[in-house]
């Protein structure tokens, strides 16, 4: 059986004096960045320790009620980070509703087809491999999807004059917004792309090594890796296409017309 080396609270103080040093370099530089780095470090710790009390609690029970409500509140708040990265957001429940349905759809399916037919666990909806799995694949559609509506309502701005040209001359709203449609689309999955580019050469994923360090054979755990980067790979692409196509139908009609309209104000930065 695999051993692991656990961690005492000392340990985990002593790693965050590098964070308190980057704080005090900021301070030095002048970067007006150490009270913002502070803070996302409290609260990525605060974040981790209550999911870990949370995951525990899921563990032991083995219910599809809980592991069902679980998975809701993570699509939820996935979906309340992609409304918060939009420069220009949809107006209305697209703005949230858009985003979070794609991910939904995307995220769940693969991970279900992941539980389904590479890990099989028993039962099939065990939180201790679908949570895990569900928040690597969400967490990558989550970037992937909030760069492709970026893109998409940016350059449409940007490229209005252009896109309602072609669409003067008979170009159908689908046509005309191609490029922007290609753009977007190429945006949302470069992350993923570069990702896996470098995993193995330049770089060994969190969970690859997690496993190492846990006593797991290494061989082992680059197979999961694989796994989990063609399934990001497949949600990620799901998700992003879902989502900028819905971008496009939202923002023209059914007169070919371009609906900027339906775009809300600038957010401030």
């Amino acid at each position: 059986m695999a051993s692991y080396i656990a961690l005492s609270y000392w340990d985990l103080a002593l790693a965050s004096v590098l964070v308190l040093i980057d704080a005090v370099l900021s301070v030095l530089f002048g970067l007006q960045i150490h009270r913002s780095l502070l803070v996302a470090a409290i609260r990525m710790a605060v974040q981790l320790t209550v999911i870990g009390l949370v995951l525990t609690a899921l563990f032991s029970l083995v219910s599809p009620l809980w592991t069902g409500l679980a998975v809701l509140a993570m699509i939820l708040l996935a979906g309340q980070e992609v409304m918060q990265r939009q420069d220009r957001r949809l107006s209305g429940l697209w703005s949230f509703g858009l985003g979070t349905g794609c991910m939904m759809m995307s995220s769940v399916l693969v991970t279900a087809f992941a539980l389904l037919t590479a890990i099989r666990p028993s039962p099939w909806y065990d939180p201790r491999y679908a949570i895990p799995l569900l928040g690597m694949i969400l967490g990558n559609c989550m970037t992937g999807i909030a760069l492709g509506l970026n893109t998409l309502t940016t350059s449409l701005m940007l490229r209005r004059a252009s896109v309602e040209a072609q669409l003067m001359l008979g170009a159908t709203r689908w046509d005309a917004a191609a490029p922007v449609t290609r753009d977007a689309l190429r945006s949302a999955l470069m992350p993923t792309i570069n990702s896996m580019s470098a995993t193995g050469l330049v770089s060994l994923p969190g969970m690859m090594t997690g496993q190492i360090l846990s006593g797991v054979p290494p061989v082992e755990a680059v197979k999961y890796q694989i796994l989990v980067m063609f399934l990001i790979a497949g949600g990620t692409g799901f998700g992003a296409v879902a989502a900028v196509l819905g971008g496009v139908y939202r923002l023209t009609d059914a007169r070919h017309r371009l609906r900027l309209d339906r775009l809300g104000t600038a957010q401030a930065m």
